[in-house]
Parts: structure tokens; C-alpha cells; sequence
């Protein structure tokens, strides 16, 4: 069989065993979705997001890129998260990175240079050289790459909570809520930063916190 084909066989199988467990499983998914949660993920192939959280299709909705970007001038993203929090009305939204992110880790090099995404990996150099005086202090390249991902989580929680859609759905009082999460692919468990904001005052008041709560987190594991 092709590797294709495959895919197609896979999937004959996969709505048989769901249609056997719930008959009426894909009738009553026709009729609307309903999900509670954005998730703004890593395009990596190893970070699934439906499966890592135990989520049936309809519960999540999905938006992933490479690192896991939130950009201002992103449409795509932005159209996403304007749709799951006015239409969808979702109430939470979990950014989630995860360590050995290979965008972030090329990002940190120099002289790497990979073609069209070098202008997206542009906005986690920004971020790299940002923290990079703080980063160098870590003894080692992986461990530096591991800080990184976190802090990137945060900057992105940052970026979306300064755009005018999640402003807005704050200014009229709607719950939203936003997340920061990092994967382990090491041992496929996920991490809360404990960056979670329902407002803006909130946003503020955590983003400031969280680099020096991060960096003392990382030190007293090398201790």
C-alpha cells in the first residue's frame, strides 16, 4: 500500500471505531462545533494537540504555526482568535511551545541560514536577543534553548493580550481567558507557566513576574 493510500485506509478505520463506541457520534458533530478552548500551538508534527489533551474533534479549536508565534500583523492568526472568541465564543486560550522547538532553536544561531522562514524566525530572535545577556548565564546550549521556549510562551501571551480582539472582549467583560503551557516530548507532559490572565491589569502584572519566577525555577533545579 502507498503511503498515501494509507492515510485513507487509516481514516476508513479510525470513523468505523468511532461510529462502533457512539453511532451518533458524527451525525450530532454536523450540526455545530462548540469548543471551549483555542489552542495556539507549534506546527511540529510530535505535539498533537487533540491527543496530548484527550480531546474528542469538536472540543478544540486549532491554530498552530511554526513556534507558536502570535504576531499583530498575522491575519491568519489573528482571524482565528477573532472567530473562536466572537463567534465560537470560546473561554479559554492556551499558547502552548514545547521544548526542543527546532524554530526556536534556529533562531538562536548565528550564521543559519534556512531560506523564506528566516523572515518569520526573525520575531523569536528578537525575543533571543532580548534575553540573550540573561540566557549566556545558563551553562548549557540546551538548557538555554528549554528557557527560551518558555519565555516565548510569555512574550506570545504578551502579544495577544495587547490585540485589539482580546482587548476588546475584555472591555466588554467577556471571559477569556488566556494560558501559557509548555509540551516535554521527552515524557509527552504538559507544564503550566502559571501566566494565566482574564484582563489586562492581570496580563500586565504576570508578564513582569514571570521571567524572574522562570529563571529562579531553572536555578534551583541546577542546584
Amino acid at each position: 500500500m502507498k503511503e498515501i493510500e494509507k492515510l485513507l485506509a487509516n481514516n476508513d478505520v479510525w470513523s468505523k471505531a468511532i461510529s462502533k463506541d457512539d453511532p451518533g457520534f458524527f451525525e450530532h458533530l454536523a450540526l455545530a462545533q462548540k469548543p471551549r478552548f483555542l489552542w495556539i500551538g507549534c506546527s511540529d508534527s510530535r505535539v498533537p494537540a487533540e491527543q496530548l489533551t484527550g480531546l474528542k474533534a469538536g472540543e478544540l479549536f486549532v491554530h498552530r504555526n511554526v513556534a507558536n508565534l502570535v504576531i499583530h500583523t498575522d491575519l491568519n492568526c489573528l482571524s482565528v482568535v477573532q472567530y473562536a472568541i466572537d463567534v465560537l465564543q470560546v473561554e479559554h486560550i492556551i499558547i502552548c511551545g514545547h521544548l526542543g522547538c527546532g524554530g526556536v532553536e534556529a533562531a538562536m544561531q548565528k550564521n543559519l541560514e534556512l531560506g523564506l522562514i528566516d523572515n518569520w524566525l526573525l520575531h523569536i530572535k528578537d525575543i533571543w536577543y532580548k534575553y540573550r545577556p540573561i540566557l549566556e548565564q545558563l551553562p548549557t546550549e540546551q538548557e538555554r534553548s528549554n528557557v527560551l521556549c518558555q519565555i516565548n510562551v510569555i512574550e506570545q501571551i504578551y502579544n495577544l493580550g495587547h490585540s485589539t480582539i482580546v482587548r476588546a472582549a475584555w472591555n466588554r467583560g467577556q471571559k477569556v481567558i488566556i494560558h501559557g503551557w509548555v509540551y516535554g516530548i521527552e515524557d509527552g507532559l504538559l507544564s503550566d507557566l502559571k501566566v494565566s490572565a482574564r484582563g489586562q491589569d492581570e496580563l500586565e502584572t504576570l508578564y513582569h513576574q514571570a521571567l524572574p519566577k522562570l529563571l529562579q525555577q531553572d536555578s534551583d533545579k541546577q542546584d
